[in-house]
């Protein structure tokens, strides 16, 4: 075929002949925002969420949209390769390149305008999509598309991708919601493009330049290939794979904004954009369809999508067992009706009921169906149930990567679809080419309504001859796609993973006009080159290919999880960013990211520099790395990552175990000595607290120990108590034998030596339940302080004297009680963890919390009760690790109308909000939520707060107001007799 554009479409310069330091110069120079060329940030953004490692040039944070424009205008004059970037969480690699890479996520977000009556916005490419929908909520509005990706993606990474979701089933690609782009060419032409009628068509022509030409040459292009566009594309609403050639078609209205969408960055800048918004729905109903297998519901899809559902989503029974064997106490996975293979149906309605009827439509009809097997049914009519149920379903990645049994999974064929009507007997051809290439434990689920299949596949990506059979398979799975008539990618887009693939679906020819398209728009292939169009192989640049982590030959922790292996450890992120949430969106993690938006500081960006410093050929001097180590400095050791990450990476582990290891034989932080060590600090005042406190308190003095310390000036010290809790308790009349049995009550460092009042009241209510109480008679201490400075052979020796001292009580199957969540949290994780013993492992068996202790061996107690409200605070050590529900419970047999944060830590973190350099960050994360809520609680309101961490920064809120514990608003409701 006569190519109609002359300009041949180059490669890449090799990154040996770009001139990296006049470069950076350039940029620094040229552009108003972060420049950053150094290895740790070259490392952050080595990866997406896909298979594929390739380092950048540098990285680029603009901090407007002309600033991105300068940069882009240096990189040309340069010659140099340009990847745009949004929330990086790409699954086709698409996403990382050996470019300057610019991430608009950070500072280029706004939601310029909003259009409520004409259901349109105007939007910066940076917006992350549940920034944009939080703003959207108050006129009723929402962005169709909703990727399982929404907390973490952009705007302008969805239109790169043509990204859809679940949602898309209702609403459509984002293509559908794109009214028009601002663009920016590699060559820099800057532009607003939409739908393009023979009128703006001319009016374009009549003004000349660059952009009439690409205008010119468009329709030329179009012109010469409609026909075959239209014959050997797939007819399929989730077609991702590709260009979307068929937008410049006449029937299309030659629209080149939804040409460009999905371009993945391969051939403008996405600046701005204008797109179509929908109304939420009212409300919400979800019907649960149980089957025989998931083949067997696969083949119902279409008698279900024929009563227009607003999702309609699929999982098979290895998705159950997954979850099961990581949740089994998730009542989500209860309210899954008996079957092998399910399908999870959404209405929406303008009333609940309305809702309800079309759920109960729906599943009546399907069940009425002559031709197939009856389903079995299960309606929830619980938002909150439905709620559950669908964040389940959307976790699904980060339940299938680390099956508890078998080999890991990665991505590699993850989002193929097929026209619906076909998609049984295309599963049924898939399971059978799974079995042949021994990748059966993959489970299959996705968006069933449109025919998109996900599922990551236990792929040898280490191995010469397992990347040999992973590239046969890819292979043979685009061929049987093609031969339903379907699409590659659904969802994920092509990127490096399935481009090589495009033949097999779509012809030579048709592959021959993308790159036509693209030598249109970027003849120097300087955007994201490599991805989509003259590709790079699908099994070059694999982050795994004979790779193995550089193993340490002793490290602290076990890593039960990860093989006994730092390294291993290390390289557990896959990449989804649900870490890099908003604080709208409630959660623990992750607090600094909250505050600074800043990739290094998310979860994802400190593992992805501890996967090079393993690797070792960015980042080269190991333990001793600078990059990782301020990359961790703002980590608050929250643990929130260990619980919400989907795959449990626990940042605040691995940051003890560096921070074990670069400080070894080095002088420290002197907040390490002081605040690290404080245990041995308190043990001391307590011969002359009043003293110790009146000299800390004195203001010039006070300021020298601050200094001394590594202790910001902003936060004044905790003042010792006048007497400890263990010495009170020696000394008072010894309880009765209590009616429900012995508890130890461990006195932590906090309660004994600052907080004593907290362990008298838990005495008062644990023998009021009818235990008896026993106190440990000498100092015991978990180690908290050191573990989270990195004091890790210190912290083992203590923490092996305590648990040799609380073990016999254990072994005699008396509970120990603990008071402060943190340390709580030792002796349940970081214990078992660290020392890897039998009693250890039994301790943390025996070890409760307060409320735990009353929900499982008191819960018949029904003590009168004042009732009241409190606000709680929950420490993110007990959500991370305990969780909340037994507090819950308590609080409610005691009529205390509690009222549960969800805005994350609270800033304080031990002893992150008192070292110095953190204040502000500290206060950043109070300020998004708990703060606030102090200073809005009516003076009736408890404020409620286990963590000592947490009281501190309810008292630094400037109200005047105190947190209490749980233990003390318990005691408080006591009815005593006279």
């Amino acid at each position: 075929m006569k190519s109609l554009v002359n300009t041949p479409v180059t490669h890449t310069p090799p990154y040996r002949e770009i001139d990296v330091e006049t470069l950076r110069g350039r940029l620094a120079e040229a552009v108003d925002g972060e420049v950053r060329f150094d290895a740790g940030s070259r490392a952050a953004y080595a990866r997406d969420a896909s298979n594929y490692r390739q380092v950048p040039i540098g990285v680029v944070v603009p901090r407007d949209l002309d600033a991105g424009v300068a940069a882009v205008a240096v990189c040309r004059a340069r010659d140099v390769p340009v990847l745009s970037r949004g929330g990086g969480t790409s699954l086709a690699g698409q996403c990382c390149n050996a470019a300057v890479v610019i991430d608009w996520s950070k500072y280029c977000g706004a939601v310029e305008s909003v259009d409520a009556a004409g259901r349109r916005i105007v939007v910066q490419a940076g917006a992350g999509l549940d920034q944009v929908d939080h703003e959207l909520e108050p006129y009723g509005l929402m962005v169709g598309p909703k990727p399982s990706s929404h907390a973490a993606c952009t705007i302008g990474g969805m239109i790169g991708n043509n990204s859809c979701g679940a949602s898309a089933q209702a609403y459509g690609k984002m293509s559908e919601s794109v009214l028009r782009l601002e663009i920016l060419t590699y060559d820099g032409v800057r532009a607003w493009v939409g739908p393009t009628g023979d009128a703006e068509y001319d009016r374009i022509q009549a003004q000349g330049g660059r952009l009439a030409e690409i205008y010119r040459q468009v329709r030329e292009l179009r012109d010469e290939t409609m026909e075959l566009v239209r014959t050997r594309y797939p007819k399929l609403e989730r077609r991702v794979s590709g260009y979307n050639l068929d937008q410049l078609l006449p029937e299309n209205g030659f629209d080149l904004a939804r040409a460009l969408t999905g371009s993945e960055g391969t051939l403008v800048t996405v600046l701005r954009a204008e797109l179509r918004v929908v109304p939420r729905p009212a409300a919400r109903a979800l019907a649960v369809l149980g089957f025989q297998d998931v083949f067997t519901a696969a083949d119902a899809v279409p008698a279900v999508a024929a009563h227009a559902p607003l999702a309609l989503e699929a999982m098979d029974e290895t998705m159950y067992r997954l979850a099961r064997r990581e949740h089994p106490d998730d009542p989500a996975l209860r309210d899954l009706p008996e079957g092998g293979g399910w399908l999870l149906v959404q209405f929406g309605g303008d009333t609940p009921e309305q809702a309800r009827e079309r759920a109960e439509t729906m599943m009546r009809e399907v069940g009425e169906r002559a031709e197939a097997p009856t389903p079995t049914h299960a309606f929830l009519g619980d938002p909150a149930r439905e709620d559950r149920m669908w964040r389940w379903r959307e976790s699904g990645l980060g339940v299938e990567a680390y099956p508890p049994t078998g080999r890991q999974t990665y991505e590699g064929w993850s989002d193929a679809a097929v026209p619906p009507e076909r998609l049984g007997d295309y599963l049924r051809g898939y399971e059978r080419l799974l079995r042949e290439h021994d990748y059966q434990e993959s489970a299959l689920y996705g968006h069933f309504g449109q025919g998109c299949v996900h599922g990551r596949l236990p792929l040898d990506l280490h191995t010469d001859d397992g990347v040999a059979k992973y590239r046969a398979f890819a292979r043979e799975a685009a061929e049987l796609v093609a031969s339903y008539g379907g699409s590659l990618s659904g969802e994920h887009g092509d990127g490096q993973a399935l481009a090589e693939l495009l033949p097999v679906m779509f012809g030579e020819e048709v592959v021959a006009v993308f790159g036509r398209f693209k030598a249109i728009f970027d003849p120097r292939n300087r955007m994201n080159p490599g991805k989509v169009v003259h590709p790079r192989h699908l099994d070059q640049d694999l982050a795994q290919r004979r790779f193995y982590p550089h193993e340490p030959r002793h490290t602290f922790f076990q890593y039960p999880d990860d093989h006994g292996r730092f390294g291993h450890a290390a390289t557990r992120c896959v990449g989804t960013g649900k870490c890099r949430k908003h604080p709208f969106e409630g959660g623990v993690m992750c607090p600094s990211y909250r505050v600074t938006r800043e990739e290094e500081h998310s979860t994802r960006g400190r593992a992805r520099l501890l996967e090079e410093m393993v690797r070792g050929d960015v980042i080269t001097d190991g333990w001793r790395s600078t990059a990782v180590r301020d990359a961790l400095d703002l980590c608050l050791s929250c643990k929130g990552c260990r619980s919400e990450c989907p795959v449990n990476v626990d940042m605040a582990t691995y940051k003890a175990e560096f921070l074990a290891h670069h400080y070894r034989g080095r002088i420290r932080p002197r907040a390490h000595y002081s605040m690290g060590w404080l245990p041995l600090w308190a043990a001391l005042a307590s011969a002359a607290p009043g003293l110790v406190n009146s000299l800390a308190a004195a203001p010039g003095l006070s300021r020298l120990v601050k200094a001394a310390a590594g202790i910001t000036p902003e936060r004044d010290l905790p003042r010792f108590a006048r007497e400890r809790f263990t010495d009170w308790f020696r000394r008072r009349p010894a309880g009765g034998p209590g009616t429900r049995g012995r508890v130890v009550l461990w006195a932590d460092t906090f309660t004994d030596h600052f907080d004593p009042h907290i362990g008298r009241a838990a005495v008062d209510v644990l023998e009021a339940a009818g235990f008896e109480v026993i106190v440990p008679p000498v100092t015991l201490c978990c180690g908290l302080t050191w573990i989270s400075t990195g004091q890790l052979g210190v912290a083992r020796r203590v923490l092996a004297r305590t648990v040799g001292a609380l073990a016999p009580w254990a072994e005699a199957g008396v509970p120990v009680v603990g008071l402060e969540p943190s340390c709580a949290a030792v002796f349940r994780a970081d214990g078992p963890e660290l020392l890897n013993t039998a009693e250890t492992r039994l301790l943390a068996d025996r070890f409760l919390t307060l409320a735990e202790l009353l929900e499982t061996r008191a819960s018949d107690w029904r003590p009168c009760s004042v009732g009241g409200q409190a606000i709680a605070q929950v420490h993110c050590h007990q959500s991370a690790i305990m969780g909340y529900d037994a507090d819950r419970a308590v609080l409610d047999r005691f009529g205390i109308r509690t009222s549960v944060l969800d805005s994350g830590c609270c800033g304080q973190a031990g002893n992150f909000g008192f070292e110095r350099g953190h204040h502000e960050v500290s206060a950043a994360c109070a300020e998004q939520g708990l703060w606030p809520a102090v200073r809005s609680a009516e003076p009736d309101d408890e404020l409620l707060a286990d963590g000592f961490s947490c009281r501190t920064q309810i008292a630094a809120a400037g109200t005047g107001r105190q947190g209490r514990h749980l233990a003390e608003l318990l005691a408080a409701a006591l009815v005593r007799p006279e």
